[in-house]
């Protein structure tokens, strides 16, 4: 029967064989090896011996992962929410009947084309503490700029507001999600007399928490894995006093940096349970204040 099968459908697995000899070898083949490599001394250039949970019991004495995990949950716990609210503002405004809404559209989408690196040399350019267009703009008006990204209660949350100023392909997906909505719901809506803020409040937002949800869980996996612009920003240092070092960006530097492969195996291992923990406890939750059209 099997045999039968394999030859019926023996021009389907030809062509699938690439895709799957993919998914074995650079997919399911490091990921199955990771998990042992986390219980190992492995270094990249000598094998290393199994060590069982010694990786584990040093990252729970490890400063610098400590820091490096609240730097990443202040980090998530401040932008997702931010990235949410600003780019449903956003889609609200653009998704209006304006004269020339499409222009408007494109500019707040660009930031998202920007390549990273010419991102970090930008902001590093407008929020320097003495040369920085921003703090002289600030200085015009008599104020005077904090030192922002040298700054160490200043670091993360200029980090956040750069980050913001890339939410364009956020607040596409929500102004996709706002046209979704039926007109029968205002329509009905405004044959009892309601005004904005109440279709806003009990039409908008309830139909837009299936959008709202998708871009919850899609942030915070991101936010947990922030590494690219803090890195370009800081040159991997995560300076000043270490207020940058993100958990990817450490998990990075035991990696390939001190050849610790064995540790940041198991720091992966550790941040993918920390995700999946909190993808869970969002989906849950999500029973009771996702709404969809219909329901």
């Amino acid at each position: 029967m099997m045999t039968r099968f394999l030859k019926k459908n023996a021009a389907g697995w030809l062509f699938a064989s690439p895709w799957i000899a993919g998914l074995l070898i650079f997919y399911l083949y490091p990921l199955l090896s990771s998990i042992y490599l986390s219980f190992t001394s492995y270094s990249i250039l000598k094998p290393g011996n199994f060590v069982g949970l010694q990786n584990y019991r040093q990252l729970m004495a490890d400063k610098v992962f400590w820091q490096s995990v609240a730097n990443t949950l202040y980090f998530a716990a401040a932008f997702v929410p931010l990235s949410i609210v600003s780019s449903l503002i956003l889609a609200l405004l653009l998704n209006m009947n304006i004269k020339g809404r499409t222009i408007y559209r494109t500019l707040f989408f660009l930031p998202t084309l920007v390549p990273l690196i010419a991102k970090a040399i930008i902001w590093t350019w407008l929020l320097h503490p003495q040369y920085g267009a921003v703090n002289n703009v600030l200085a015009a008006w008599g104020i005077e700029g904090p030192a922002w990204l040298n700054d160490e209660s200043w670091s993360k949350p200029t980090l956040v507001l750069i980050e913001l100023w890339s939410v364009g392909q956020i607040m596409t997906i929500l102004l996709a999600g706002l046209q979704t909505i039926s007109r029968d719901y205002y329509e009905a809506a405004e044959v009892d007399g309601a005004r904005w803020h109440r279709k806003l409040w009990h039409i908008t937002l309830p139909l837009m928490t299936p959008v709202i949800f998708y871009n919850l869980v899609m942030g915070i996996v991101g936010a947990l894995q922030v590494f690219s612009l803090p890195y370009s920003l800081t040159g991997g240092s995560g300076s000043p006093s270490r207020s940058l070092v993100f958990y990817v960006m450490y998990l990075y530097d035991n990696g390939f940096l001190y050849l610790k492969m064995g540790y940041a195996s198991a720091m992966a291992w550790i941040l993918f349970v920390i995700t999946l923990l909190l993808t869970i406890v969002i989906t849950v939750s999500s029973r009771k204040w996702v709404h969809y059209q219909g329901d």
